[in-house]
């Protein structure tokens, strides 16, 4: 008997081990899902990243739009008074030649009127050099079509002009360094 008491006294002992080994695991598990439901609960869903992302890519996409319309407007607006500096500046040639016209109704001196519409061909000259406009030289230069318009052919008047020009009818501009107006030439042969 002593030995049955020594026995169920070990195997008493040894389920309150194991009792005791079952509550611990049972509570490590209470606490590891305790943890992961506190770490699903922190993180988002699927739909709601994606519906970051869309709401994000929206506004990126909107940000950008309203930027290319603005550049364009900007564009436009740089487009049409672009050309509000150079008409301003003329304006001071066109009060020029309105005061020569209002004089030149009661002079009878020619050489005046003369000197006064150089004075003003001088002053536009000078005004337009001065925003990049430069006079191309064509005369007796050989023909190039990067640079001339031939608008005629004709005999050559000596044999040092052949495939030269001999005359330019309507002179031809750069503006720095650009062409904008070929020359319209006459081209000996």
């Amino acid at each position: 008997m002593a030995e049955e008491a020594v026995q169920n006294e070990e195997f008493n002992q040894d389920a309150d081990a194991q009792n005791q080994e079952n509550q611990d695991e049972t509570m490590n598990e209470q606490v590891e899902n305790a943890d992961n439901s506190s770490v699903n609960a922190d993180a988002p869903s699927s739909e709601d990243q994606i519906a970051a992302l869309n709401d994000k890519y929206l506004r990126l996409y909107s940000e950008f739009d309203n930027y290319r319309k603005r550049t364009n407007k900007e564009k436009i607006e740089l487009i049409s008074t672009a050309s509000a500096g150079v008409l301003k500046d003329m304006l001071s040639v066109m009060d020029d030649f309105e005061r020569a016209i209002a004089n030149n109704e009661n002079s009878e001196d020619i050489s005046a009127v003369k000197d006064g519409f150089k004075l003003i061909h001088h002053k536009l000259r000078s005004l337009l050099e001065a925003k990049g406009l430069k006079q191309m030289d064509a005369k007796h230069q050989a023909f190039d079509s990067d640079l001339h318009e031939a608008i005629a052919n004709v005999p050559a008047p000596s044999e040092d002009l052949k495939g030269k020009i001999i005359d330019d009818v309507e002179k031809g501009y750069y503006l720095n360094d650009k062409v904008i107006r070929f020359a319209k030439v006459v081209v000996g042969q």
